[in-house]
């Protein structure tokens, strides 16, 4: 990590002529580049390391030409020498995701969308105009090649993994179908590939920005659309999402200078929707089923009414019956009920205790009467403690949480925890039992145990709304922190 910060101080020394006053690590998103606020004389910047060159390069050339036509992206300040590392422009925080929860489904949340799209329309016009698509990440049209392939990561990642028969050779027959269908498009300009709130900033001044775009290629525009429109998260009203599709069209229309067909446009919108739906499916089902990461899996039952509701209001335009027959199966009330986690009521009885502890005081005693129980050692994990900078911390300080989540193994020993007291959880809220415990030890109950028993309270909160005490036995002796 330090030959990664002195990296990031050489580079904007090189560009501001200064070096800079600090630099922070900001939280991992789902890629495996990682970003830094950097400030100094000139005010903030963001650092971007990835070993993926390709990548990086895509995105520099994407950005720069995108910048230098007026488009909401950021400016690249500057690029090291082995391009692993560049500078650019500060956006802020904020994205329409924060401001959709925050806020709530307001008129002026809307207005945020709506301008979201018609910036979108002109990204991908404008952008589109002498744009190389040969730098192109991967495909460099999003045609019948990439539409199969979304459709096969759905089958392999999320369909074949419930183990339900299906005509195999019939399947794949239908998605040759839909990928011919929709390969034969009217429109085909920039296509963002990962148009979501979450990539939507709201800058300093109120601008909508655009980040996270290097995966585009040339296709159809009605895919962006669908991409944003049906976010499992975001969960916008079907009224919401009419009006933002016809203020879309409206947008796209200005920016092609030519009235669109509009019953044309909104039957192939919707094959793009279903393609989205799935892919996204394909992606929950890699990252919950296979790599057993517990954010995706509790994303899963909205994903699954997201395309339940699609399947019972929308057609795409042709007939894919062995197709369709999956999908009913993908929507059927005994898939949704196997990914809908139990959820505790205000009679649910259950009382969930999770403390941490040192190792050398001894494990918690079990009050309740009960017994039994969880305890997990965290002493396999690489302890922040031994390091002089956070030994005075503790779990929950954010330099410690950015070392284990960043640098240590503490996620996925996290995900082997939750799949294991999830059960427990579940069960005891059916069977109406009153009391859990589960304790997290380490060698000084100071930073992995709290960090970890601070992470299982609020996942439990988050996937069961069940009640969690919470109990940090060496810090409360200490008076360090209050639970």
């Amino acid at each position: 990590m330090q030959n990664i910060l002195d990296s990031i101080a050489a580079l904007y020394q090189k560009v501001h002529g200064t070096a800079p006053a600090e630099i922070t690590l900001l939280p991992q998103s789902g890629s495996d580049r990682r970003y830094f606020r950097v400030h100094g004389a000139e005010g903030s910047c963001i650092a971007t390391y990835g070993t993926n060159i390709p990548e990086n390069n895509t995105f520099i050339y994407f950005t720069d030409h995108f910048y230098e036509k007026g488009l909401p992206v950021p400016a690249i300040h500057g690029i090291n020498e082995t391009r692993d590392i560049y500078l650019q422009q500060d956006l802020g925080n904020i994205s329409l995701l924060n401001i959709l929860e925050e806020k709530g489904f307001q008129e002026d949340v809307y207005q945020y969308f709506a301008q979201a799209l018609a910036e979108l329309a002109r990204l991908q016009v404008n952008g589109h105009h002498e744009l190389d698509y040969t730098r192109c990440l991967t495909n460099q049209e999003f045609g019948k090649q990439a539409i199969m392939a979304d459709l096969l990561y759905f089958k392999y990642y999320f369909l074949d993994a419930l183990r339900k028969p299906y005509d195999k050779q019939k399947l794949i027959d239908d998605f040759e179908a839909l990928s011919n269908y929709l390969t034969h498009t009217e429109y085909k300009f920039f296509m963002f590939r990962d148009f979501q709130s979450r990539n939507i900033l709201i800058d300093h001044s109120g601008s909508i920005k655009f980040i996270d775009y290097q995966g585009g290629m040339l296709g159809a525009p009605q895919y962006d659309v669908a991409s944003m429109i049906w976010q499992a998260r975001a969960n916008l009203s079907q009224e919401w999402k009419d009006r933002l599709l016809d203020d879309y069209i409206d947008a796209f229309e200005k920016e092609v200078k030519q009235p669109v067909e509009r019953t044309t446009f909104k039957s192939q919108y919707n094959g793009y929707v279903l393609i989205r739906l799935l892919q996204v499916l394909g992606a929950y089902g890699f990252r919950g089923l296979f790599e057993r990461k517990a954010h995706f899996l509790t994303s899963i039952p909205q994903a699954l009414i997201n395309l339940r509701y699609f399947l019972e209001h929308n057609r795409i335009g042709i007939a894919v019956p062995e197709f369709r027959k999956v999908l009913e199966i993908c929507v059927g009330d005994d898939i949704l009920e196997r990914f809908t986690p139990t959820r505790a009521t205000q009679e649910t009885a259950l009382v969930v205790k999770v403390s941490s502890f040192s190792y050398k005081k001894g494990i918690p005693s079990d009050d309740s009467g009960n017994g039994g129980g969880f305890v997990f050692d965290c002493r396999g994990v690489l302890n922040p403690g031994r390091i002089q900078q956070y030994k005075a911390l503790t779990g929950r300080d954010k330099p410690v949480k950015d070392y284990l989540e960043q640098q240590t193994k503490m996620l996925e020993f996290l995900n082997s925890v939750f799949d294991l007291v999830d059960i427990s959880v579940e069960d005891y809220i059916k069977r109406g039992f009153n009391s859990l415990m589960v304790n997290f030890g380490c060698t000084g109950g100071q930073h992995r145990s709290v960090y970890a028993a601070d992470a299982l309270a609020r996942h439990l909160r988050n996937k069961f709304d069940v009640k969690v005490e919470v109990k940090h036995c060496v810090q409360e002796e200490k008076n360090w922190i209050n639970s």
